[in-house]
């Protein structure tokens, strides 16, 4: 399959850029958005959306395939692992789930396409509509496609005009997805733009800034800071820095058979999208009390983990990144052979995957790839107090709890200033609805008209 030039981002890699061009291709988007995109309805795009979605859950749609072709050497994921969090993804467009987002941002189905009133706003006399932005621009992280896409489809759903900013060489999920729609409705892929460049080409930045109503930026909290400075005031900002997790699994969820279903579960999130993500747990703390200890989990986890790497083998390493693994292990393997608070375990002739035991319960930083600490708690108290030099930069914890406990945990966690509370398994496979950093993803984007009725 070879993908016809309608973006940037399909122009040969000598092509040159400049921020004329970048200018250019703002104006013409949102030419194009004014003529084909913002009267469009809510459900027309929605139908859209779906409909791409169900494609993409298909191992024959060419889109998917080639995704399986060449993102392994692009994204440096297995297939495996690139299908898991495709198929994760894709799975959550859904009528219901897109229902459920518009009502829960915005208060109404309908608030996008006419002034209308939700049954606190008919008390009060009073109706809304919201507006998008003409033209949004998305600085994307390049360490893993999915948060771009979500970006993409959101951006459709308000109906703005995109440009998708992404790193060089981070293109290729990004553009066969702008792909995918531009065949869907063509209207729709004349309103978008996927574009790479280095991060260091502040003219191109800057060509894009001057022309976005908003922009949103995944990325470290440097860039965020750097990019924000060169932000004109007018534009609006929407950063999503640097976030950690880890999971929390509780004794009584060790008991008698379920203890193997919560390792599983654990393995998966570890194994998903690599860990690479800032859903990925760094860290899985397990409470006293159970019929599992924490030395046990940890060394069930490397069983699994052992399995897993057979049916969803992590992605190939740098040179550095395989380095890094190495040495972190022998670290471990001397603490182990002087102390028995110290175990691990580890893939063989292999940096595949990690499961380090500790009886400190201080949250550690994981050098990722799989790379996973098991540490003992008596309690979250205590897992909280571990963790505290993180505090209001932990984004998700994965918990395996009963469901007597599963409420008075989610609410001590959401008092210390976790944002997202799930279920262990599900780290990397937020809904439709999550609140990204606690904030609402499709309400950040629009501005709000209210009209007071007689």
């Amino acid at each position: 399959m070879t993908l016809p030039n309608y973006f940037l981002a399909d122009l040969p890699p000598e092509a040159e850029l400049s921020p004329t061009m970048i200018a250019e291709a703002c104006q013409t988007l949102k030419r194009n958005r004014e003529r084909y995109l913002a009267t469009r309805s809510t459900g027309s795009m929605v139908n859209v959306l779906i409909g791409v979605a169900k494609s993409w859950l298909a191992d024959d749609y060419p889109f998917r395939k080639l995704a399986m072709e060449l993102g392994p050497g692009a994204t440096g994921f297995s297939a495996q692992t690139l299908a898991r969090g495709l198929d994760s993804f894709f799975s959550q467009l859904t009528p219901e789930n897109f229902n459920a987002l518009i009502e829960q941002d915005l208060g109404h189905v309908g608030r996008m396409d006419e002034l209308v009133a939700s049954h606190a706003e008919q008390k009060g006399n009073r109706a809304a509509i919201v507006n998008a932005p003409e033209l949004l621009g998305h600085i994307a992280a390049g360490n893993m496609p999915v948060p771009a896409l979500m970006s993409m489809v959101l951006g459709a759903l308000v109906r703005s005009a995109q440009v998708v900013k992404c790193a060089v060489g981070t293109a290729l999920i990004p553009r066969l997805f702008a792909h995918s729609l531009y065949e869907a409705d063509a209207k729709l892929g004349a309103c978008l733009e996927v574009v790479e460049w280095p991060g260091k080409a502040d003219i191109l930045t800057d060509a894009l800034f001057a022309e976005a109503d908003c922009v949103t930026v995944t990325g470290s909290d440097e860039t965020l800071a750097a990019l924000r400075q060169r932000l004109p005031a007018k534009t609006r900002f929407l950063g999503y820095g640097h976030r950690v997790s880890f999971a929390y699994v509780t004794g009584q969820a060790l008991a008698g058979l379920s203890a193997h279903k919560v390792v599983e579960r654990a393995a998966t999130d570890v194994a998903a999208w690599d860990q690479l993500g800032c859903l990925s747990p760094h860290v899985i703390y397990v409470e006293a009390g159970g019929k599992l200890s924490a030395e046990q989990f940890a060394e069930a986890l490397a069983a699994e983990m052992e399995r897993r790497e057979a049916s969803e083998p992590r992605g190939a390493l740098s040179v550095e990144e395989a380095a890094n693994i190495r040495s972190r292990r022998a670290i471990y393997e001397i603490r182990s052979v002087h102390s028995p608070e110290t175990r691990h375990w580890c893939s063989h002739n292999s940096t595949a995957w990690t499961v380090v035991f500790e009886v400190d319960p201080r949250f550690q930083l994981s050098c990722l790839n799989r790379f996973i600490y098991v540490k003992a708690v008596k309690d979250l108290t205590e897992a909280l107090q571990s963790a505290d030099s993180f505090k209001g930069h932990i984004s998700t914890v994965g918990l395996a709890a009963t469901e007597d406990r599963l409420q008075g945990l989610a609410t001590e966690l959401a008092r210390w200033g976790v944002t997202r509370v799930c279920p262990l398994g599900q780290m990397q496979n937020p809904p439709l609805t999550w609140r990204h950093d606690g904030r609402p993803a499709l309400g950040d984007l629009i501005s709000w008209t209210d009209c007071e009725l007689t």
